[in-house]
């Protein structure tokens, strides 16, 4: 079977649903600048719409994920691939995972430089099939095996990044942006159900600000940023990693559809509540569940998302 095509033996249904993120926080440029989150409204609405292209044709949960994700990659105001947060050595590591639920598999890369779509990478490495999660130097070896697209430094450099890491740097220490900061933080993310009932889930970021040399989050780890199962949902999550890590959000999540029996709103809210009253965690997530139910929660002021539930109409909030 050819990757990311449906099996024969399922009809297509007239009805899918597509999340997409563009990261959790304060968010406080956006309350005092409306062409700021009109601008961001109009990056997820051009993801989502990109999506529902490809699903309202017919194509797979998997290809919509990817491609959605590579839209906010792209767009320089989220913290994803070009325009990503700058370590301390004032350069771009970015991690992304991605999750087919038909068949459980996953593929991720974590502290890569140079990649313009990591999470095509994480697909790459997916439909490989030998591991589930490649780093570094490794992930960059198998890039060029896989002919992937790279880009100079300075491609995913902006002045808001230098910014922040000059902010950060003054405070010395590593930052999710804290209160005043301009950006959301954490990450994107793009999750759906396709017409033939099938889920998926992808994950993308740029980390934290100041964040240590080969520092990865919660991103490209399967069950903590991101997770598909058909039997349950898919989740994306975004935020402070090391909580969402420590949480196990995306798992706790599809854990709690399929022991108790819960649809996604339920779920969301049971995931948030604990990794409110467990860890003290910042970050939000999206999910959909196999029903093609959409839902989003979080711990932040702000999660920057969009979704079309039930091939209707595209909605955005900030």
């Amino acid at each position: 079977m050819a990757a990311g095509a449906p099996p024969a033996n399922r009809r297509p249904t007239p009805t899918y649903s597509l999340m997409v993120h563009g990261g959790a926080g304060t968010l406080s440029r956006a309350d005092r600048d409306p062409r700021f989150a009109a601008a961001l409204q109009e990056g997820i609405r051009a993801a989502l719409e990109l999506g529902r292209g490809i699903l309202a044709r017919g194509g797979s949960a998997i290809d919509t994920v990817e491609a959605c994700a590579a839209c906010l990659e792209d767009d320089a105001l989220f913290n994803a691939g070009r325009g990503s947060a700058l370590n301390e050595d004032g350069r771009v590591e970015c991690d992304a995972g991605i999750m087919d639920g038909r068949v459980l598999a996953a593929g991720a890369v974590a502290a890569v430089r140079g990649i313009a779509n990591p999470i095509r990478l994480a697909r790459k490495l997916m439909d490989d099939g030998e591991h589930v999660l490649l780093a570094g130097d490794g992930a960059l070896r198998f890039a060029q095996r896989c002919g992937i697209l790279t880009r100079p430094d300075g491609y995913f450099v902006t002045g808001v990044r230098q910014q922040e890491l000059q902010r950060a740097r003054a405070r010395g220490r590593s930052s999710g942006h804290p209160p005043g900061d301009p950006s959301p933080q954490g990450t994107i993310g793009a999750i759906a159900r396709d017409r033939y009932g099938h889920l998926a889930a992808a994950t993308s970021t740029g980390g934290t600000v100041n964040k240590r040399l080969g520092r990865v989050g919660d991103s490209p780890i399967v069950g903590a940023g991101f997770y598909a199962d058909d039997a349950t949902c898919a989740v994306s999550a975004t935020g402070h990693g090391e909580d969402l890590l420590r949480g196990l959000i995306a798992g706790t999540i599809a854990a709690a559809i399929e022991f108790r029996g819960l649809d996604a709103a339920a779920a969301v809210e049971f995931g948030i509540r604990r990794l409110r009253a467990r860890f003290a965690g910042q970050g939000g997530v999206i999910c959909i569940d196999a029903h093609g139910r959409c839902a989003a929660g979080t711990t932040t002021p702000h999660l920057v998302h969009g979704w079309i539930e039930h091939g209707g109409d595209a909605v955005c909030a900030l």
